[in-house]
């Protein structure tokens, strides 16, 4: 007898929902229906009534970074139903942890994982067998992972397209897979490096960039982190790089800007169509390095209290510390500055800089006038006398101890233990 009928001959309902999932490696669409007709039928037989159904497409079980996985365990603390019927485990997870960790969320709220193919009871037998089947669920995923590396790999010793978008100012030939130049975005690239090496910044390159009305491959203008990734792709002097980027994180994040070490990538130079010669990328290299040293001195002498925390009225972005000489005698000015006032050429936003002190000093006093406000001033001197006195308490646990010592090092003394 399962679970569902054990619970429907104590004369109650079981109440049921059924979680689907389909990954993009050799599955399709049809798999949802099929899981989620095999899950009713389950559930009929058993007597249970399903009253929702959670389907997750295109999802590795492999991670937890499942809307409609989450969503069902969220919803689990409603405690609107009793069992999650999946059609075999792998489809839950291939990850013993979060397996593991997901079924104990479930049981804390008095939810029971089912599978349709894999008959499991309280038995010790069926302990044994899920983490088998687990286990082996995990084997799987990492050793397709790794023949799917191997295969990656190879196609990237020919210097093939691996699938996703080209970089900016290239397109794929869809029969030999390999990369060729798009002319038109060619164009961009090569005015970008041509601008930096000129000695013209970056306010400068995004103004004529738009005044051409160049535009990336998201149809928006330029900025400033844009012309930075296409300033630092060796692809462009002609270099085919495969492996580069540090693997995710086992809570699927990563940083696209960190490398792997180096006997790990692959590099191909002349693997693909070179925009710009090798003497210009290197140069434009060293330009940016230049910059990169320079521009945090005059950026540190100053503290701004409220960084992170005011945001432009006009675009919704950051205002950022900035500090400048002007006028005729070369006064300092220290202001908060929204972050698109130089980033976006013509584009740019123009809304007006704030005086750091004045802007500082007005929040401070509203603090001040929130914190000490007349009704909020007994809640404050209950919570420094409550402080006080672990502080205190504190202080006499210590004199207590010390005063031990005291005493024991004297009985010591007096029984000849220890010398003076």
């Amino acid at each position: 007898m399962t679970a569902m009928q054990k619970m429907k001959s104590r004369g109650m309902v079981p109440k049921a929902v059924l979680y689907a999932r389909f990954s993009s490696d050799n599955q399709r669409e049809e798999s949802i229906e099929a899981q989620l007709r095999a899950m009713h039928e389950y559930c009929q037989h058993s007597g249970a009534v399903v009253i929702r159904e959670y389907c997750d497409r295109a999802k590795s079980a492999t991670t937890d970074d499942r809307p409609e996985f989450l969503s069902m365990v969220a919803d689990a603390k409603n405690h609107e139903f009793d069992f999650v019927v999946v059609h075999k485990l792998d489809r839950f997870s291939r990850n013993r942890y979060d397996s593991a960790y997901y079924k104990r969320e479930l049981r804390k709220n008095g939810v029971s994982l089912l599978s349709v193919l894999e008959h499991m009871d309280d038995s010790p037998e069926s302990v044994i067998l899920e983490s088998v089947l687990e286990g082996m669920s995990e084997y799987y995923s990492k050793n397709l992972a790794r023949e799917v590396m191997k295969g990656m790999r190879e196609t990237a010793l020919k210097c093939q397209a691996l699938g996703g978008r080209p970089p900016f100012g290239y397109k794929v030939n869809p029969e030999t897979r390999r990369y060729e130049v798009n002319e038109e975005e060619a164009d961009a690239v090569r005015l970008i490096f041509r601008q930096v090496c000129e000695g013209h910044g970056y306010s400068e390159i995004i103004t004529e960039l738009n005044r051409l009305g160049y535009k990336t491959r998201n149809g928006n203008p330029f900025g400033k982190n844009s012309i930075t990734e296409i300033l630092r792709n060796e692809k462009y002097k002609g270099i085919y790089i495969f492996n580069r980027a540090v693997s995710y994180s086992h809570n699927r994040t990563r940083n696209n800007h960190q490398s792997k070490p180096e006997d790990e990538i692959i590099r191909i130079p002349g693997g693909m169509p070179a925009l710009v010669d090798e003497k210009t990328f290197d140069r434009v290299a060293a330009i940016i390095k230049g910059r990169s040293r320079s521009a945090p001195n005059s950026r540190a002498k100053e503290t701004y209290l409220l960084a992170g925390k005011v945001f432009c009225g006009v675009c919704k972005s950051s205002y950022n510390g900035n500090r400048q000489f002007a006028g005729r005698n070369k006064s300092l000015l220290v202001t908060y500055r929204c972050a698109k006032y130089n980033n976006h050429g013509d584009l740019r936003c123009r809304n007006k800089a704030v005086y750091r002190d004045y802007i500082e000093d007005f929040i401070l006093k509203r603090i001040g006038e929130i914190v000490f406000a007349e009704e909020r001033i007994p809640g404050l001197i209950a919570a420094y006398y409550e402080s006080h006195e672990e502080l205190a308490g504190d202080r006499v646990k210590i004199l207590d101890r010390l005063y031990g010592n005291r005493n024991e090092i004297q009985r010591k003394i007096d029984n000849g233990e220890l010398k003076k």
